[in-house]
């Protein structure tokens, strides 16, 4: 049964108030966008956000709806902070990353609001855990501007596709080179690296290919070192979208599904790489 938080001290309500049966359901997300020290948590009705950012241009989002919790109360329409992400995962694994089986760490977080900490119960084998965490003044966070609307090219892989090709390419390339495209050779990813060009292509009827809506050809490419971050969502998710808009910003949407079947998101942004000119492509 997740913990019940004692009422606060000052008698002021807490803003944002949210049970875990199992924090590890929280922790393993958390992990796949943890690539900064920093995160910025959004909190409402629908659930919680948490977002990372690094120079500007690489943006990772992790999506926690409402229904994951057993219980999951906002008193405002939208309560938002910034937190030490490292600070924040080392608390909710204090009792270890494998617990053993059958075990698991229940999880209270509550918040009371600007300049209060963020206040986590954490509960395993009989045994509670308080941990404070201070919160900051949330930074300005950057904005994508990528909606459905302004999507030119979209296509879902299922995840094993992409893994293989992130193992196959050469990653000592410094860009990583997409193409989609309504027609041949569809989706293919290039790498330049010490060893030479290497491609590979997707077809539209692949096995791997979920869906495939492709407006127009595409090509751009983007450092590989803000999408290396991404590979840790990779790693966990069963299904990717990759969209593109005009401009050529990049939006790998991963689905996650936990232990208990329960489906979450983690999207990461990624701007392309300005050095290169049409020519080179």
């Amino acid at each position: 049964m997740p913990l019940s938080a004692p009422p606060p001290a000052s008698g002021q309500p807490y803003l944002l108030s949210a049970s875990l049966d199992n924090a590890r359901h929280l922790s393993s997300l958390l992990r796949a966008v943890h690539f900064q020290d920093h995160a910025t948590c959004f909190a409402t009705a629908n659930g919680l956000r948490v977002t990372v950012e690094d120079a500007k241009c690489i943006q990772a989002n992790a999506f926690i709806q409402a229904e994951i919790f057993q219980e999951f109360a906002v008193q405002e329409e939208s309560v938002t902070f910034r937190i030490n992400l490292s600070v924040l995962l080392d608390c909710l694994t204090i009792f270890g990353t494998s617990s053993l089986p059958g075990t698991t760490t229940a999880l209270r977080m509550c918040y009371r609001g600007y300049g209060y900490p963020l206040m986590l119960f954490l509960e395993e084998g009989g045994v509670v855990t308080v941990c404070k965490i201070n919160t900051q003044e949330p930074d300005e966070m950057l904005d994508f501007d990528f909606c459905s609307t302004k999507v030119v090219n979209k296509i879902i892989l299922q995840s094993e596709g992409l893994r293989e090709a992130f193992a196959e390419l050469d990653m000592t390339s410094e860009v990583l080179q997409i193409t989609m495209s309504p027609d041949k050779p569809y989706f293919r990813l290039s790498t330049f690296g010490n060893a030479g060009s290497a491609h590979l292509d997707y077809p539209r009827d692949s096995d791997l290919m979920e869906a495939f809506h492709c407006n127009q050809t595409q090509t751009n490419r983007y450092k590989i070192s803000l999408l290396k971050p991404s590979t840790k969502a990779l790693a966990l998710s069963c299904k990717v979208s990759i969209r593109t808009d005009a401009q050529g910003f990049l939006s790998l949407q991963y689905m996650i599904k936990n232990e208990d079947g329960q489906i979450c998101f983690v999207e990461y942004y990624c701007c392309p790489d300005e050095d290169i000119t049409e020519a080179e492509l």
